[in-house]
Protein backbone atom coordinates (compact mmCIF):
# COMPACT_ATOMS: atom_id res chain seq x y z
CA UNK A 1 0.00 0.00 0.00
CA UNK A 2 1.32 3.09 -1.11
CA UNK A 3 1.68 6.30 1.94
CA UNK A 4 1.94 10.07 2.79
CA UNK A 5 5.02 11.63 1.00
CA UNK A 6 5.70 13.74 3.95
CA UNK A 7 8.02 11.82 5.95
CA UNK A 8 10.34 11.01 2.77
CA UNK A 9 10.54 14.86 2.19
CA UNK A 10 10.83 15.31 6.34
CA UNK A 11 14.58 13.14 6.19
CA UNK A 12 15.57 14.19 2.88
CA UNK A 13 15.82 17.72 4.05
CA UNK A 14 17.59 16.63 6.98
CA UNK A 15 20.18 14.75 5.35
CA UNK A 16 20.56 18.33 3.16
CA UNK A 17 21.17 19.80 6.03
CA UNK A 18 23.70 17.53 7.68
CA UNK A 19 25.68 17.33 3.92
CA UNK A 20 25.58 21.65 3.92
CA UNK A 21 26.65 21.94 7.61
CA UNK A 22 29.39 19.39 7.60
CA UNK A 23 31.24 20.58 4.14
CA UNK A 24 30.93 23.90 6.10
CA UNK A 25 33.01 22.70 9.22
CA UNK A 26 35.20 20.42 6.84
CA UNK A 27 36.60 23.01 4.22
CA UNK A 28 35.80 26.50 5.70
CA UNK A 29 38.87 25.45 8.67
CA UNK A 30 42.00 27.54 8.64
CA UNK A 31 43.13 27.06 12.05
CA UNK A 32 45.54 24.35 11.29
CA UNK A 33 47.19 26.80 8.22
CA UNK A 34 47.72 29.40 11.06
CA UNK A 35 49.14 26.65 13.23
CA UNK A 36 52.76 27.77 11.36
CA UNK A 37 52.92 30.76 12.74
CA UNK A 38 51.84 32.76 9.06
CA UNK A 39 49.22 35.82 9.78
CA UNK A 40 45.55 35.63 9.06
CA UNK A 41 45.50 37.01 5.22
CA UNK A 42 48.65 34.92 5.03
CA UNK A 43 46.79 31.89 6.09
CA UNK A 44 43.39 32.65 4.20
CA UNK A 45 45.24 33.19 0.90
CA UNK A 46 46.42 29.49 1.17
CA UNK A 47 43.49 28.16 2.13
CA UNK A 48 41.87 29.18 -1.10
CA UNK A 49 41.11 25.38 -2.48
CA UNK A 50 38.93 24.99 0.18
CA UNK A 51 36.81 27.67 -0.34
CA UNK A 52 37.17 27.30 -4.42
CA UNK A 53 35.41 23.58 -3.06
CA UNK A 54 33.04 24.80 -0.66
CA UNK A 55 31.44 27.24 -3.35
CA UNK A 56 31.06 25.27 -5.96
CA UNK A 57 29.52 21.99 -4.07
CA UNK A 58 27.69 24.61 -1.90
CA UNK A 59 26.23 25.71 -5.38
CA UNK A 60 25.61 21.65 -6.78
CA UNK A 61 24.25 20.63 -3.33
CA UNK A 62 21.77 23.58 -3.54
CA UNK A 63 21.02 23.03 -6.47
CA UNK A 64 20.08 19.54 -5.86
CA UNK A 65 17.74 20.54 -3.40
CA UNK A 66 16.10 22.68 -5.02
CA UNK A 67 15.07 20.04 -7.95
CA UNK A 68 14.64 17.50 -5.06
CA UNK A 69 12.13 20.08 -3.60
CA UNK A 70 10.24 20.94 -6.62
CA UNK A 71 9.75 17.39 -7.87
CA UNK A 72 8.46 16.32 -4.56
CA UNK A 73 5.54 19.09 -4.58
CA UNK A 74 4.06 16.72 -7.48
CA UNK A 75 4.66 13.60 -4.96
CA UNK A 76 1.72 12.30 -3.40
CA UNK A 77 2.43 8.83 -2.38
CA UNK A 78 5.05 6.65 -1.79
CA UNK A 79 5.54 2.85 -2.40
CA UNK A 80 8.88 0.51 -1.06
CA UNK A 81 10.24 1.15 -4.82
CA UNK A 82 10.36 4.87 -4.45
CA UNK A 83 11.39 4.59 -0.65
CA UNK A 84 14.80 2.98 -2.03
CA UNK A 85 15.24 4.76 -5.25
CA UNK A 86 15.74 8.31 -2.66
CA UNK A 87 17.94 6.36 0.03
CA UNK A 88 20.33 5.63 -3.17
CA UNK A 89 19.87 9.44 -4.33
CA UNK A 90 20.89 10.49 -0.58
CA UNK A 91 23.53 7.94 -0.61
CA UNK A 92 25.55 9.83 -3.09
CA UNK A 93 24.31 13.20 -1.93
CA UNK A 94 25.48 12.24 2.11
CA UNK A 95 28.88 11.57 0.46
CA UNK A 96 29.43 14.92 -1.44
CA UNK A 97 31.18 16.15 1.74
CA UNK A 98 33.83 13.09 1.17
CA UNK A 99 34.15 14.11 -2.24
CA UNK A 100 34.76 17.78 -1.32
CA UNK A 101 37.15 17.67 0.96
CA UNK A 102 38.97 15.11 -0.96
CA UNK A 103 38.87 18.06 -4.05
CA UNK A 104 40.09 20.68 -1.84
CA UNK A 105 42.96 19.11 -0.82
CA UNK A 106 44.12 17.94 -4.06
CA UNK A 107 43.18 20.90 -6.32
CA UNK A 108 47.01 21.77 -5.98
CA UNK A 109 48.23 18.74 -6.63
CA UNK A 110 49.96 16.53 -9.63
CA UNK A 111 47.29 16.10 -12.53
CA UNK A 112 46.76 11.96 -11.80
CA UNK A 113 45.57 12.91 -7.82
CA UNK A 114 43.51 16.08 -9.52
CA UNK A 115 41.93 13.55 -12.03
CA UNK A 116 41.36 10.56 -9.72
CA UNK A 117 39.13 13.34 -7.17
CA UNK A 118 37.65 15.10 -10.12
CA UNK A 119 36.68 11.50 -11.16
CA UNK A 120 35.28 11.12 -7.56
CA UNK A 121 33.42 13.94 -7.26
CA UNK A 122 31.39 14.17 -10.51
CA UNK A 123 31.07 10.80 -10.45
CA UNK A 124 29.28 11.13 -7.07
CA UNK A 125 27.14 13.73 -8.86
CA UNK A 126 26.48 11.82 -12.20
CA UNK A 127 25.18 8.67 -9.90
CA UNK A 128 23.32 11.49 -7.48
CA UNK A 129 21.14 12.76 -11.05
CA UNK A 130 20.52 8.94 -12.24
CA UNK A 131 18.93 8.34 -9.21
CA UNK A 132 17.13 11.39 -9.49
CA UNK A 133 16.21 10.42 -13.00
CA UNK A 134 14.79 6.94 -11.93
CA UNK A 135 12.51 8.57 -8.81
CA UNK A 136 10.82 10.89 -11.47
CA UNK A 137 10.29 7.95 -13.82
CA UNK A 138 9.05 5.68 -10.98
CA UNK A 139 6.46 7.85 -9.94
CA UNK A 140 5.16 8.75 -13.18
CA UNK A 141 4.77 4.62 -13.83
CA UNK A 142 3.33 3.86 -10.76
CA UNK A 143 1.04 7.22 -10.89
CA UNK A 144 2.60 8.58 -7.82
CA UNK A 145 2.13 12.44 -8.59
CA UNK A 146 -0.75 14.53 -8.05
CA UNK A 147 -3.97 12.90 -9.86
CA UNK A 148 -4.25 16.84 -11.36
CA UNK A 149 -0.80 17.34 -12.52
CA UNK A 150 -0.94 17.87 -16.66
CA UNK A 151 1.18 15.15 -18.65
CA UNK A 152 1.97 18.04 -20.84
CA UNK A 153 4.21 19.20 -17.59
CA UNK A 154 5.09 15.94 -16.40
CA UNK A 155 6.94 15.37 -19.55
CA UNK A 156 8.33 18.49 -20.23
CA UNK A 157 9.41 18.39 -16.34
CA UNK A 158 10.84 14.28 -17.19
CA UNK A 159 13.11 15.86 -20.43
CA UNK A 160 14.53 18.78 -17.68
CA UNK A 161 15.72 15.94 -15.56
CA UNK A 162 17.10 13.75 -18.08
CA UNK A 163 18.88 16.69 -19.61
CA UNK A 164 20.89 16.88 -16.33
CA UNK A 165 22.61 13.75 -16.53
CA UNK A 166 23.71 13.98 -19.66
CA UNK A 167 25.28 17.71 -19.20
CA UNK A 168 27.10 15.95 -16.30
CA UNK A 169 28.10 12.99 -18.43
CA UNK A 170 30.00 15.78 -20.65
CA UNK A 171 31.87 17.24 -17.29
CA UNK A 172 32.58 13.76 -16.56
CA UNK A 173 34.78 13.18 -19.79
CA UNK A 174 36.53 16.84 -19.49
CA UNK A 175 38.15 15.10 -16.58
CA UNK A 176 40.40 13.42 -18.85
CA UNK A 177 41.26 16.70 -20.75
CA UNK A 178 41.84 19.30 -17.66
CA UNK A 179 40.26 18.10 -14.46
CA UNK A 180 39.95 21.49 -13.51
CA UNK A 181 38.16 22.57 -16.22
CA UNK A 182 35.52 19.28 -15.54
CA UNK A 183 34.77 21.05 -12.52
CA UNK A 184 34.12 24.61 -13.66
CA UNK A 185 32.06 23.18 -16.79
CA UNK A 186 30.00 20.86 -14.34
CA UNK A 187 29.49 24.23 -12.41
CA UNK A 188 28.10 26.44 -15.49
CA UNK A 189 25.49 23.35 -15.98
CA UNK A 190 24.40 23.98 -12.54
CA UNK A 191 23.86 27.38 -13.56
CA UNK A 192 21.79 26.71 -16.40
CA UNK A 193 19.81 24.79 -14.54
CA UNK A 194 18.69 27.99 -12.16
CA UNK A 195 16.98 29.48 -14.93
CA UNK A 196 13.33 28.56 -14.50
CA UNK A 197 11.74 25.95 -16.24
CA UNK A 198 8.85 23.33 -16.16
CA UNK A 199 8.29 22.22 -12.81
CA UNK A 200 10.23 25.02 -11.00
CA UNK A 201 8.56 27.68 -8.42
CA UNK A 202 6.16 29.21 -9.30
CA UNK A 203 4.50 25.94 -10.77
CA UNK A 204 1.94 25.92 -13.83
CA UNK A 205 0.23 23.00 -12.54
CA UNK A 206 -2.49 22.93 -10.06
CA UNK A 207 -0.68 20.37 -8.53
CA UNK A 208 1.95 23.40 -7.21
Amino acid sequence: MARDASRVEAISDGIFAVVLTVMAVELLQYGPARASGKALPDALAQAWPSYLAYVITFAIVGHIWLAHHNMWRYVVRVDQTMLVFNLLLLLFVAAIPFTADLLSDNLRSGVTEQRLTAVLYVGTMLGEALFFNLSWWWARRRRLLHPDLDPRLARAVSRRFMLRPLLYLIAFAFVFVDPILSLFLYLAFVGLFLIRGPGNLPGSSRAA
